[in-house]
């Protein structure tokens, strides 16, 4: 442990009102004067205690005792209860609890920075809260792997409070150079001898595999997927362990975290907001996994690829504050994960019901009263199915940066403030940061995205009415036939069970996680060796007959093949003028390309062709969806037949078992009527 820091003054006197000056601050609770044992006070009634030396700044309000590095700013210790720290004390200090950004200048390779700060102040200090901030301003000087970023990450303490609050502001300033981020995250890795038990949801909790059954175990197609081969639990024995099997949607990632048996203690990450993440409510991201290790993934291209990185060129300025999220912990007397689980979703709740927070002392976190609001209601108009507008039942509304329909699910720089709405497609939003933004929305049920036709301005204190809004979602004409639901994934179709040997237990009985099992994808092959998949309308069945993704075949060990599926339809009469209109839209795509023929496999030239497109990788990172793809194809009627029709659908890109696609939905759709 370092000197305490102590004003000195040459003299007696100069000491003497020293004292008296800092006894007057301290008590008006804005700077520091109190020391704190080097263990947990056990007494919240004395509230936040904090101490400062020239390598650690401790924050303790007698429920949990916080270490930080100083000046780096890493939480390198956790004390609660009886565990003197949470955190994995065989790493050292910087590989703990801590911020970091994947970045790279353009064209070069990616840069890992654990944002080191370089400067320690307080924000504030008194009985009820301590606030401290760890920072740092990026110089041509640095070294060249730091990124050109300014820094500011903040951390609080409350009486009473059994957890941490920590939240980060980044900034590029005007003239910078240019960087691309595809990563900003915050880690905590916890003590593997404790913390076992890992829980992201009510059906998604299990016993984990310890990190050294990792090193034991057997590579397999990438290094995050390893099959178990001697753990340290034989009943996990040849199960596979990778940590895209615990990925979640922000909608639904709002606690997650680990259990410790002894003592019978929790983990938790809480997230009271989307608004900071990136990419909208339906992004995939990481959560918790093999380490024990906990994640708040703020923003990522986990899939999506490079079409969601976040470039800053010409000098382009940012500003963004990541957070604040809720690191609680929590406990019980005996060994009970479900009471565990079920506290840190009622503590969740609490956090939910209390954004925006009033509490940190930053001027760049708005509270409430700096925020506006938007209500209105949404319908949808399809004349084909209805003649009267419906409402746009459940649709997700949101706000983001203006740009074109759609175009929030690849946007990383500004801020998301999205909703559900109710069964009449009514919505609210609330507590939206001020600025300008576009309207956007998708409809379950319908294909395509809404966007509002003009900007919404948020000033403090805003409260717009938008009234009914009408969403006409792309069509040309009458349904003939449709393959699956539109709602942005594959998962009504057919996923087929997983190799035995390849298995995570815990969704072996658990229909709505299928799609998570590991190396899915090599199925296609076991299920169709030598012809592809032909789906007949009106006679197959998309939940049984249509594969969940479209992908290669396997030939051999090592080599893939191109495949084409096939859709055999008929048409009482084909029309002599007009075109029809083939509707695909797609739930993931990846290194791929879509070509499209009508009953003509061996056309030099498909009818129509997606050329290369996708970088989300959803099908090795077992996401039953990436980025939503639509398409609206013209199809003359001169390609089309009388009777029977075949449309092949090629998905050309060989080499991988990993290009392919996933399709959401697909529709053919006759001529309108003169």
């Amino acid at each position: 442990m370092g000197k305490m820091h102590l004003l000195v003054g040459s003299s007696w006197p100069a000491i003497v009102l020293c004292f008296f000056f800092f006894f007057f601050i301290a008590s008006s609770a804005n700077i520091p004067a109190r020391k704190v044992p080097s263990r947990t006070n056990n007494n919240p009634a004395l509230g936040v205690q904090l101490q400062v030396t020239d390598k650690q700044v401790v924050v303790d309000n007698g429920i949990v005792q916080v270490t930080f590095s100083n000046p780096g700013g890493d939480v390198i210790g956790i004390k609660y209860k009886t565990i003197d720290n949470a955190l994995e004390i065989k790493n050292k200090e910087d590989n703990r609890g801590y911020w970091d950004v994947v970045w790279n200048r353009p064209g070069e390779s990616n840069i890992f920075d654990k944002l080191q700060a370089t400067k320690f102040s307080i924000i504030v200090q008194n009985n009820d809260r301590v606030e401290i901030s760890f920072s740092k301003i990026w110089s041509p000087s640095m070294d060249k792997t730091i990124v050109p970023l300014k820094v500011d990450k903040r951390y609080i303490v409350q009486r009473g409070s059994s957890g941490l609050y920590l939240y980060a502001i980044m900034e590029r300033l005007k003239g910078w150079p240019d960087v691309d981020m595809d990563q900003i995250r915050v880690v905590f890795k916890l003590q593997s001898k404790k913390f076992h038990y890992m829980a992201i949801s009510d059906d998604r909790q299990r016993e984990m595999p310890m990190p050294q059954d990792r090193v034991t175990g057997q590579p397999l197609a990438f290094p995050e997927a390893v099959r178990l081969t001697n753990p340290v639990n034989p009943k996990q024995k040849g199960e596979v362990d990778d940590k895209y099997q615990y990925s979640c949607e922000n909608k639904d990632n709002k606690v997650h975290g680990w259990i410790s048996n002894d003592p019978p203690v929790g983990f938790w990450m809480i997230t009271p907001s989307n608004e900071f993440r990136d990419a909208g409510p339906v992004k995939q991201d990481l959560t918790s996994h093999v380490g024990p290790i906990v994640l708040n993934m703020f923003g990522s291209v986990h899939y999506a690829g490079k079409d969601l990185n976040a470039a800053y060129r010409n000098g382009e300025p940012w500003k963004k504050v990541f957070g604040p999220v809720f690191v609680y912990l929590n406990s019980v007397p005996s060994v009970n994960p479900k009471a565990l689980w079920e506290d840190a979703k009622r503590q969740m709740s609490t956090e939910v019901k209390s954004w925006p927070y009033n509490f940190p002392r930053s001027q760049d976190f708005p509270s409430s009263g700096q925020r506006g609001n938007v209500v209105g209601r949404l319908v949808v108009r399809e004349q084909y199915i209805n003649k009267r507008s419906m409402d746009a039942s459940f649709a997700y509304v949101g706000l983001a940066a203006p740009g074109v329909a759609g175009s929030w699910q690849t946007e990383a720089k500004g801020y998301q403030f999205w909703t559900q709405a109710d069964k009449k497609g009514s919505f609210s939003i609330k507590n939206i940061r001020a600025g300008k933004y576009s309207l956007y929305a998708f409809v379950p049920g319908f294909i395509g995205d809404y966007k509002y036709n003009v900007d919404i301005i948020i000033q403090p204190g805003s409260n717009i009415k938008l009234g009914v809004l009408t969403y006409d979602p792309p069509r040309n004409g009458p349904t003939l036939w449709e393959i699956g639901i539109p709602d942005r994934t594959a998962a009504e179709f057919y996923i087929p069970d997983p190799n035995p040997t390849l298995i995570n237990k815990l969704y072996i009985n658990s229909p709505a996680n299928k799609f998570r099992q590991y190396g899915l994808w090599d199925r296609y092959t076991d299920l169709y060796p030598k012809n592809d998949l032909i789906y007949t309308v009106g006679v197959s069945n998309y939940a049984k007959d249509w594969f969940y993704a479209h992908v290669n075949r396997r030939v051999g060990n090592m080599a893939y093949e191109a495949t084409t599926w096939q859709i055999i339809f008929e048409l009482k009469s084909a029309k002599l003028s007009g075109s029809y209109t083939l509707q695909i839209a797609l739930a993931s795509a990846t290194n791929s390309e879509l070509q499209v023929r009508f009953n003509n496999a061996k056309a030099k030239r498909p009818l129509f062709t997606t050329r290369l497109i996708g970088r989300d990788n959803a099908i090795a990172r077992m996401g039953i969806h990436g980025l939503y793809w639509l398409y609206s194809i013209q199809v003359p009627s001169t390609q089309l037949l009388q009777g029977k029709n075949i449309i092949y659908l090629t998905q050309s890109r060989k080499g991988s078992p990993f290009n392919g696609i996933m399709y959401d939905y697909i529709r053919l759709e006759a001529p309108i009527k003169a």
